[in-house]
């Protein structure tokens, strides 16, 4: 009898794919069918837009007679919720009612919506050089001329920009600025950089569109947070892994031209900009790029197969639409065109499908109730299985990228979720601590956030001129494109020490934040609050209308235990409460015995062990 054969470790199955791999049996997707050509609207079409309007008319009068008669959909949803799912059901079904031009024209009137408090708003463009790429992206690379330009902006709180502003008449008032690749005590700072990658399945929204993530995001995080949101090529009109390399060359950009070391930059992104983040991560990794200090990730799109069960047992409650094969505006199809049965599970393209080893810090957040899901929590078990620092956070009855909607009481807590990663968490567990930035890099960060470009968008989305809000003498600008050569001076020395604590002074309604405290030593109340914490500013249309009420006894809050403490907030009682658990188990439909490799082990072994990670519930 021959000997059993060694058992293979869970990690030597989950094998980093490079294309081309089966499709699991679960997956939704069907690759077989071929993208159709949107059809032109004529006049006689016309008809259909009134039958859709009286369709989603009643249907919404409906969801909103029950909301107030039996109930919520979900128990904690207020009416802005109920309409807001009941206008997105079944949205993947009415296609044919557009094309994706229209779909964009329209879409952009989402800048109109009421955005949080006042931010300094810069527009930044450059062009895009050759810089040796390896890997995947070498022959884009190769194509570049120096002639094509990206932009986005630059997103810098105002308070936060007034505070920096003062710091540098104050460190210019005490001497002149030291020579290039010197420090003086007092002078530079430990400034974070965010490059925020936007969501939109690929081929919508902008950077604009997603100032409801990136603005709060700036102020939430860190004291001193420059915060770049990119816009990327589009698909259909560029194709994978395009938007990759553009994500690339700004974050090259960042570090090689704007000479901002990796340590002090963190890649945010939400939806498809999650995934994108993911692959960017990957392909430093995988191309001995210096990678970013960490990354947070909000409702990451990690698996274009769809094969996880959420995507049926959520559908009802999500405002995504399902993707339809074949259909004109199925993102996976403009995304990876012609060669989508080649790319759908490239980790690049599908994270989830990848390795995840050697990644730094990740900070993940899903909702609940959001088609994503399942392949989100396997994403975050799969990295830790790999090394990865994770910190999984579901929120309760949450739909995809509930951030974006500042009325609700998770998007606090989701912020202030994020402002505990960056400032506890990441300086426990990053590889290099953050440099102090020498005279020259931060002088270009200042230039670059703050010229006659600049524009303060208020509470109410308005934008004016922000002449006002800038200093009286800029620092010199460093002469040259930063698209031709890397900068000509050197970092500061790294010899500062990790600061655990918070930096006087915030972006947030309140001015303060307590110090850093244990579990044991967070004081929680003994007795229900008599009233809830205020609400931000920014509120919608739907919060007027119908403000929401204090229960008369709110469930009182539960510690939890973190390394560092999980501070929910600045010395308040948080609106919901927090439990550290593992997350309902994935599922997906088992049509054959055995499905892909991957996401076989992963289900195998959650069933039989476990997580290897635990989950931080958000519930209300």
């Amino acid at each position: 009898m021959a000997p059993s054969q060694p058992k293979r470790p869970l990690s030597d199955q989950l094998t980093h794919f490079s294309g081309g791999a089966a499709l699991p049996p679960s997956a939704r997707y069907d690759v077989e069918k071929k993208q159709q050509v949107a059809a032109p609207i004529s006049l006689s079409d016309l008809w259909r837009y009134g039958a859709f309007i009286a369709y989603k008319a009643t249907e919404l009068a409906t969801d909103f007679v029950s909301h107030h008669v039996y109930g919520p959909r979900r128990k904690s949803w207020g009416i802005e919720m109920t309409l807001i799912s009941s206008f997105m059901r079944n949205m993947g079904a009415r296609t044919h009612l557009t094309d994706i031009n229209m779909l964009r024209m329209v879409l952009q009137l989402g800048g109109m919506v009421p955005l949080p408090s006042d931010a300094l708003v810069t527009p930044v463009t450059f062009r895009v050089r050759r810089r040796g790429l390896r890997g995947i992206l070498a022959d884009f690379d190769a194509q570049e001329t120096g002639t094509r330009e990206l932009s986005g902006e630059w997103v810098v709180g105002k308070k936060l920009w007034q505070r920096l502003n003062a710091d540098w008449k104050a460190q210019q008032a005490k001497s002149a600025p030291s020579p290039p690749g010197t420090s003086k005590k007092g002078q530079g700072a430990k400034h974070r950089v965010i490059l925020f990658l936007h969501g939109g399945a690929y081929y919508l929204f902008s950077s604009a569109t997603h100032r409801l993530i990136t603005i709060p995001l700036s102020k939430y995080t860190e004291a001193r947070v420059f915060g770049m949101s990119l816009d990327y090529r589009l698909a259909p009109e560029t194709r994978f892994p395009g938007p990759l390399h553009d994500a690339v060359s700004a974050y090259l950009r960042l570090t090689e031209d704007l000479g901002i070391p990796p340590e002090n930059i963190l890649i945010a992104g939400d939806s498809a900009g999650g995934g994108l983040s993911t692959a960017l991560l990957m392909y430093l990794r995988d191309n001995n790029y210096p990678l970013p200090a960490g990354a947070i990730l909000f409702s990451p799109w990690v698996d274009l197969t769809m094969s996880c069960d959420s995507w049926d047992s959520n559908a009802e409650f999500d405002i995504v639409p399902r993707p339809i094969s074949g259909d004109h505006l199925d993102p996976i199809g403009c995304y990876l065109g012609e060669d989508i049965e080649k790319y759908l599970t490239h980790p690049y393209a599908s994270p989830l499908f990848g390795n995840f080893t050697g990644l730094p810090p990740l900070l993940v957040q899903a909702g609940e109730a959001e088609v994503l899901r399942d392949e989100i929590t396997l994403f975050a078990h799969k990295a830790t299985l790999a090394g990865v620092q994770v910190q999984h956070e579901i929120f309760e009855d949450a739909v995809h990228v509930f951030q974006t909607f500042p009325f609700l009481e998770m998007t606090r807590e989701a912020f202030n979720s994020c402002r505990n990663f960056v400032r506890h968490v990441l300086p426990l567990h990053q590889r290099h601590s953050p440099r102090v930035l020498a005279g020259p890099v931060e002088a270009e960060l200042e230039n670059e956030t703050g010229n006659d470009q600049s524009k303060v968008v208020r509470g109410d989305g308005l934008e004016e001129s922000a002449a006002s809000e800038l200093p009286q003498e800029l620092p010199p600008r460093r002469t040259g494109s930063t698209d031709d050569e890397g900068p000509s001076w050197e970092y500061a020395p790294d010899k500062v020490e990790v600061e655990v604590h918070s930096e006087s002074g915030s972006d947030t309604e309140e001015d303060t934040e307590p110090p850093l405290q244990t579990p044991e030593q967070t004081p929680f109340p003994t007795s229900p609050p008599t009233s809830q914490p205020p609400l931000r500013r920014a509120i919608s249309t739907f919060s007027r209308m119908y403000p929401r009420t204090p229960p008369e006894h709110p469930p009182r809050t539960k510690k939890l235990s973190l390394h560092p403490p999980h501070s929910p907030g600045r010395g308040r009682t948080p609106a919901v409460s927090l439990t550290e658990e593992n997350a309902p188990a994935p599922s997906i439909r088992r049509m054959r015995t055995k499905s892909h490799p991957d996401i076989t082990a992963l289900c195998s072994q959650w069933a039989s062990e476990g997580p290897a990670n635990k989950t931080i519930t958000y519930r209300s």
